[in-house]
């Protein structure tokens, strides 16, 4: 068999290898998927080796050491070592690199030439070889070769490992990164005053005319002090040009020091919106089934209020800066941009993390591409939009809406609902409100808890001063003990159910009662026994 055969042999079957894809998914969550649980946990442990290193080799100037730093720095080299090569490994996809070289071949009709693949795959790698950072990995390696004690010096590149550990100075990396043009173009005028003030003080203030700059670089010390308007004043011009000399320079570096700090923080008040909105994005991956609510007008408001109130978490997004600073003066997770963006909504969790989002949105077209972009994100995530319009219902749930609320439609029922009744109005109103600390709850059933395979006259609901308003049960669930029922998407709601109508595990309780009486029944059913 042909070594390109062999080759190509085995790429398809690392392609096909379900514990190759596997290992190479774990080693990308652990180096380079920002998202990834562990990640932080590896990040800390690489910051720990690294810090602990250096420490040891400024400890050693003046203190000996025994063999055991020798066996902890073979220990850290290895670490760095291992994490070296496994980020070329999930840089790129060698036998994928092969495949497609050969497919090409294959498509076009001409020999596949193994020389070509392998020389893709080289070039792939070193992409990633000669990036800064891979750099300094490598340089952060090279003091293990003890031969070369000069390499020992390398070891403080290990510092700036720190770049691709701690995300706040990768923040500040990008912001150099973002304005070195501007950077640049300030370097270039310094190097430019540098080198006049430099030439200028060492021809005047030279031993022959009487100065103390007795060398070029003496002049390059003195015009750089000069300049950061630090001054030591080892170095005094005594003529007149010298002293006319210091002044320009001095004025200079004002102008210099002026420039660069305007520049960095023009750059981080640009990325200070990016930087909240990471932050935002970093605590939502501790939580797991929040709501995301799209929009942050009346209806929004009232939505967080009600989420913040039950202790439920949730973040916001509004592209109204007012409306934004509004959410954070009341201490909501809140990211200002605009919904529809489907990164936005990647950042924030849909298609992870997130379990339901509220298109909550004046606009139905906008609460339209929310829903289309969050059911791309997401198959069986939550989606409850806003339809502001009456033609827009059919339209939402048409692009994935789970449901499709009216608001004006729900305020006109309720208006004419006050006009026939209004005593009923106020007591339904009164408790949907939680005015006097009574309110309407869904109490779910737990599996094989004391409430599983109980018949509704069995339950303790008189007891605990709940009165019960339906039962929420499967679909296909059917008795001859229910009063009426409404069919819902994938449930069916069982309204007002009679004493001998049976509860089953996962149905779900909508009961009317003061919240201390809800608390304590949720507390009996997750302690797995009823308290008389």
């Amino acid at each position: 068999m042909k070594a390109s055969d062999l080759v190509i042999r085995l790429a398809y079957e690392m392609d096909e290898s379900e514990a190759y894809a596997r290992a190479k998914q774990a080693a990308y969550d652990l180096l380079e998927n920002p998202h990834s649980r562990i990640r932080p946990y590896f990040d800390l442990l690489m910051m720990a080796l690294v810090l602990s290193s250096v420490f040891l080799l400024l400890y050693s100037v003046k203190h000996h050491l025994g063999a055991w730093s020798g066996w902890f720095e073979n220990m850290v080299v290895s670490f760095f070592i291992l994490e070296y090569l496994g980020r070329m490994w999930v840089y790129s996809s060698a036998h994928r690199i092969i495949l497609d070289e050969y497919e090409k071949s294959e498509l076009i009709n001409q020999p596949f030439r193994l020389s070509r693949a392998l020389w893709s795959v080289l070039r792939s790698k070193w992409s990633y070889i000669s990036s800064p950072m891979a750099i300094i990995d490598l340089l952060a390696i090279l003091p293990s070769y003890r031969p070369l004690r000069i390499l020992r010096l390398f070891l403080l590149f290990r510092l700036f490992k720190m770049f691709r550990y701690a995300h706040s100075i990768q923040q500040f990396g990008s912001v150099l990164r973002e304005k070195r043009i501007e950077l640049f173009s300030l370097f270039t005028f310094l190097m430019f005053v540098l080198l006049v003030g430099s030439s200028v003080i060492y021809l005047f203030e030279s031993p022959e005319s009487g100065g103390q700059v007795e060398g070029f670089f003496e002049g390059i010390y003195w015009s750089l002090v000069t300049l950061s308007t630090v001054g030591y004043g080892d170095i005094t011009p005594q003529s007149f040009e010298g002293r006319l000399v210091t002044m320009v320079l001095i004025i200079s570096g004002l102008g210099v020091l002026s420039f660069f700090t305007s520049i960095i923080v023009s750059a981080f008040q640009e990325k200070m919106g990016e930087v909240r909105d990471r932050r935002v994005a970093s605590l939502l991956e501790k939580k797991k089934g929040y709501t995301v609510i799209c929009g942050f007008g009346r209806v929004g408001q009232v939505v967080a209020e009600y989420l913040s109130r039950d202790k439920l978490p949730f973040v916001i997004i509004d592209s109204d800066g007012e409306a934004v600073e509004l959410a954070r003066r009341l201490g909501y997770l809140v990211v200002e941009g605009k919904s529809e963006r489907i990164g936005l909504l990647q950042m924030l969790g849909v298609g992870r993390s997130a379990g339901k989002i509220l298109c909550l949105t004046g606009d139905d077209v906008v609460n339209v591409y929310v829903t289309l972009s969050a059911r791309q994100l997401d198959e069986k995530i939550t989606i409850i939009s806003r339809a502001n319009q009456r033609q827009s219902v059919d339209k939402l749930l048409h692009a994935g809406a789970n449901h499709a609320i009216e608001p004006f439609k729900i305020v006109g029922l309720i208006a004419g609902e006050y006009v026939g009744q209004p005593v009923a109005f106020e007591a339904i109103h009164g408790i949907v409100m939680g005015e006097n600390d009574i309110t309407l709850e869904a109490i779910r059933v737990p599996p094989d808890s004391w409430l599983d395979g109980k018949t509704i006259g069995e339950t303790p609901l008189e007891e605990m001063r709940l009165i019960l308003f339906g039962v929420t049960t499967p679909m296909n669930r059917s008795s001859n003990h229910v009063r009426n029922h409404f069919d819902l998407e994938s449930q069916r709601f069982q309204f007002n159910p009679g004493a001998d109508f049976v509860l089953l595990g996962n149905d779900i309780l909508l009961v009317f009662g003061h919240k201390y009486s809800v608390s304590h029944m949720r507390q009996q059913l997750k302690s797995g026994r009823m308290e008389r």
